[in-house]
Order: structure tokens, then sequence, then C-alpha cells
């Protein structure tokens, strides 16, 4: 007997978003509501971020080109769902329409260090070259380790691995919970700590966006991982707060731990200069007011003037001096 409500999901046309996606799927038909009455089909979507996938995101409009074509075919009808990378979506670009209507449990939120030859950081030799596309990760690098060389590197997790095995790099930094969703995680050669890596804002956690007057919240309800939704739009308040994109050099990280949550967050300027660097904690019925007061204490010691220069970098690529 067919299924009777058919749901389209709109997403982005890579191994990831598929990987993404399939996980969705799975886990929604573990819900015998669902399973029973509804059917899953997928339309890929050709983003602007996908287009250009040579380019510098922050230079093209920001990683939100990643998303805005797919939540275009939301508003008009074409699909019901869009399945997002949420760290990926500008906490400062809220659409009215548009709703985040269910959050998938956080993978690893860590950063990875693949390298050729599985050195680990602290051991590239001096002038090694390291790829990355991300400005925070860039920063990162400078803060640690001036001596080394780093390149822009763009394209799916496939081509910028396939770059590092051409040896066009001696390393490169990725997201762990890509890996993880790809079962690549054998390539990494090192787990990249919090305190010298902490991650951006949502890393490793998936959003399921609907129309705000849909009824897909009440039906994903019980997929939604209540504790990733609540660390997610802390961070994202915090980015909101001080008017941070997606290109800016900042980490963000919250972390609920039994009735509290605590809030880590860093801003490096492009010479790899710690500009803040603090953590918080309240109760979790709190994080909305935490998050605000972080995000406002930010604002105070480094100043809105400087954050907002911090979304410009003229060269990407570094050279170490010798």
């Amino acid at each position: 007997m067919p299924k009777s409500k058919k749901i389209l999901l709109g997403i982005r046309n890579s191994k990831l978003s598929h990987a993404q996606t399939n996980f969705f799927i799975k886990n929604a038909k573990k819900i015998s509501k669902i399973n029973d009455e509804h059917s899953f089909e997928i339309k890929t979507i050709k983003t602007s971020g996908d287009v250009f996938g040579t380019q510098r995101l922050d230079q093209i409009g920001g990683k939100g080109l990643f998303i805005k074509e797919i939540e275009k075919e939301i508003i008009e009808g074409n699909v019901d769902l869009g399945i997002h990378s949420m760290k990926d979506v500008p906490a400062s670009e809220k659409i009215d329409k548009l709703e985040i209507v269910c959050w998938l449990k956080r993978y690893d939120s860590h950063d990875a260090l693949l390298s050729r030859n599985g050195e680990l950081f602290k051991d590239l030799r001096p002038g090694a070259v390291i790829g990355t596309s991300s400005i925070r990760r860039r920063s990162q690098v400078l803060k640690l380790r001036k001596d080394l060389n780093i390149k822009l590197l763009r394209g799916n997790v496939d081509t910028r691995i396939n770059k590092l095995d051409k040896s066009e790099y001696d390393a490169i930094i990725l997201s762990l919970a890509g890996l993880q969703r790809l079962n690549k995680q054998h390539r990494v050669s090192e787990v990249l700590d919090h305190d010298q890596f902490l991650p951006a804002a949502c890393q490793g956690a998936v959003g399921i966006q609907a129309l705000r007057e849909s009824k897909f919240k009440s039906l994903f309800n019980e997929l939604n991982d209540s504790n990733t939704q609540i660390e997610c739009e802390s961070e994202r308040i915090v980015l909101k707060k001080i008017k941070a994109n997606c290109n800016s050099p900042v980490s963000v990280f919250a972390q609920i731990n039994g009735d509290k949550i605590s809030i880590s967050s860093e801003l490096i300027d492009h010479h790899g200069e710690i500009l803040f660097c603090k953590k918080v904690e309240d109760k979790i019925n709190k994080f909305k007011q935490l998050s605000r007061a972080l995000g406002e204490e930010i604002i105070k010691i480094v100043g809105q003037q400087k954050i907002n220069e911090l979304d410009n970098l003229n060269d990407f690529n570094y050279t170490a001096k010798k």
C-alpha cells in the first residue's frame, strides 16, 4: 500500500548532504506515525556556494550561499524541508516565514587535522603548507604556529583529501563530524583540542528547516534533540549579538552538563592574536540571558568596530617569515 503523504527534502548535491539526509530519514522512519503515513523523496538543489566552489566564501556572500537557494525552494513550495549543516546558517539573517523545526543530535564538534604522513599539528615541519577555507581556523593556526604556510582550500571533503594526497598540502583541517558521517575518520591524524581550536558555532549540528506555519515541528518532535537545540541557540545568540557572521574568526561552543550550561567564546585577529577568550556558566533555563551577556561583554572588551573589521581579510594565504 503506497504511503499517503510524500515529504520532499531539499538538499545540496554533496555526499555529506546525502549522508546527513539519510541519517534523518533513517531515524524519522523509526517513529511509527511517520513511517506509516509518510514517504520521503530527495531533491538536490545547486547552491551558489557549490557553483562558486573555488572562490572565497567571505568575498562572494558568506556561508549563507549554501542555503539560500534551498530556503527559496521551501518558501515557494517546491520542497517541504531543507536539511542544513547549521554552522552554514547565518545567525543574523532571520527569515520570518521559516524556522528550524527539528535539531538532530549533534555529532562531535571538534576540528580534525589530516596530514600526509600522520604528523600531529605540533610536529608539522616549519614551512609546511596547511589548507583550510575557514578564516577562524586560519587565525587559530597563526595563534599557535606562525611558522606554517596557510593556503586556501575549497571543495567537498573528497576533493580536499585528494589535494592532500596529491601533495598540494602537507596537512588540512576539516570538521570531524563531516568525516564521521562519511566514514572517513580513519584519515584523521589528530583530533584538535578545544583549548587550541574552539569550534565554530553549531559545528557538528544538523537542522531541519520548514515553513513556520507547517505541521512539521509537531511531526518531528520525537526526533528533536533538546540539548542540541539549546546549545546551538546559545551559540547563535552570541553571534547575533556581536553581529558576527560565519566568516568571522569567532569561536562559540556551548555545552550542557547536568542542570547547567557553559558557553566558551574566543575571538582572534587575522594575525593570530587573541582579542577575547572566556568561558561562562549558569543554569540551563538562563541560557538566553547568559548568551546575551557574553555577547555584550565581547562588545565591551573588543568593540563593535573591531568585530566588524574581522569580517574583512584581503589575502587569505599566509607565507611564514623565514
